[in-house]
């Protein structure tokens, strides 16, 4: 008897700790809703009239459709994704418009904008750093990780545009900084609950310095000159994962890593053939459901996976592109199995030969 109590007994807790997670999950939808609506409501109210960013109206509303959309499939994580690409734009065209004014009569009168924003950052890094993260999903961790990290090279860079252009040409880079680090502390007070098992995180400096290397070794004509764009995004990736692996923060670091892995894909992946598209979908459902049943915090790969499956059918019914398709089989062929080495211990780091030196070229900020 005493052996089947143990197993009714076991049985039992893990049911109360799905019972929990799912009241979580439903709270944190709930807030992250509230949040969507807010921004929605703030864009109705109020819509960006600049003519340099009227068009940041109709997108900042198609992504808070998208995070809606992914929310009402339970989606949490992709539908936070468009959360802070919408408070991003949005925050970024109102700072531009708002302050256009203020620092029209030159640079001392940007600086002063630029230091009270420096302060603001300055502040929500310093409260982000100490936030205990022991209780929550590493999805959480990881999206707030790679906002805060975003957010000071982009207050940076709106010094540098102002510098070296004029001054309203660095407000919306600063708008950008600020969204990012409200969107980290937003993260910060979701309310979900993490799986019993924790995915072991530690430096991923190894696999960046590789995928470095190899992204290097690709950047040749005429690779390099068609696919410039793809190139600049996936070293800003590379750049930024670096950037937060050093100060080890590793879950914001495992998450750039792997979307580097992702873009460095798009370089040479192929788009699936139609006939296997169904299979396609079927495969990233069963994936998804394979970490659901899990009880290790395998989240940040859920992350990925809830992308691949808005990337493969759409709300609307519309259908999706060639990226989309190329995007979703490099999530199941690429990105999955390296999320899962990552779990791994690190391999040796590489040595530099001392009789080279390789220099990346990146546009600055994050853009």
């Amino acid at each position: 008897m005493k052996p089947r109590l143990a197993i009714v007994l076991a049985i039992c807790v893990l049911s109360a700790l799905s019972t929990q997670r799912l009241v979580a999950q439903d709270q944190a939808s709930s807030q992250v809703r509230s949040e969507i609506e807010r921004l929605r409501k703030s864009l109705k109210d109020k819509p960006v009239t600049a003519p340099d960013f009227v068009q940041a109206n109709s997108m900042v509303e198609d992504a808070l459709k998208a995070a809606v959309g992914a929310l009402d499939i339970g989606h949490l994580y992709n539908s936070l994704e468009h959360l802070n690409q919408a408070s991003g734009l949005l925050q970024g065209a109102r700072v531009a418009e708002e302050k256009a004014g203020a620092v029209q009569s030159g640079l001392p009168a940007f600086e002063a904008e630029w230091n009270k924003a420096s302060l603001q950052l300055t502040a929500l890094d310093e409260k982000a750093r100490k936030q205990d993260w022991s209780r929550a999903p590493l999805a959480l961790r990881s999206l707030a990780e790679a906002a805060q990290g975003r957010s000071v090279p982009l207050l940076d860079g709106s010094r540098g545009f102002a510098t070296s252009t004029k001054p309203s040409d660095g407000l919306f880079y600063m708008g950008q900084a600020q969204a990012e680090a409200e969107f980290a502390k937003f993260c910060a007070s979701l309310s979900l609950a993490r799986k019993p098992e924790p995915f072991p995180l530690r430096s991923f400096l190894p696999e960046l310095q590789k995928l470095q290397e190899k992204t290097n070794a690709a950047f040749q004509p005429p690779k390099s000159i068609d696919q410039h764009s793809r190139f600049i995004a996936l070293n800003s990736a590379l750049k930024l994962a670096q950037e937060l692996d050093s100060s080890k923060l590793y879950a914001g670091a495992l998450y750039q890593y792997l979307d580097a892995t992702r873009q460095y894909g798009m370089l040479e992946g192929a788009v699936p053939d139609p006939s296997k598209q169904g299979a396609l979908k079927q495969a990233i459902a069963a994936a998804q459901n394979k970490l659901e049943e899990s009880q290790r915090d395998d989240s940040i790969a859920q992350i990925f996976l809830e992308r691949a499956a808005s990337y493969t059918a759409h709300p609307d019914g519309s259908a999706p592109s060639t990226d989309e398709w190329k995007s979703a089989q490099l999530i199941l062929d690429q990105v999955l199995p390296a999320y899962f080495a990552a779990e791994k211990p690190a391999a040796p780091l590489l040595r530099a030969s001392g009789k080279t030196v390789d220099i990346t070229l990146v546009r600055w900020p994050y853009t």
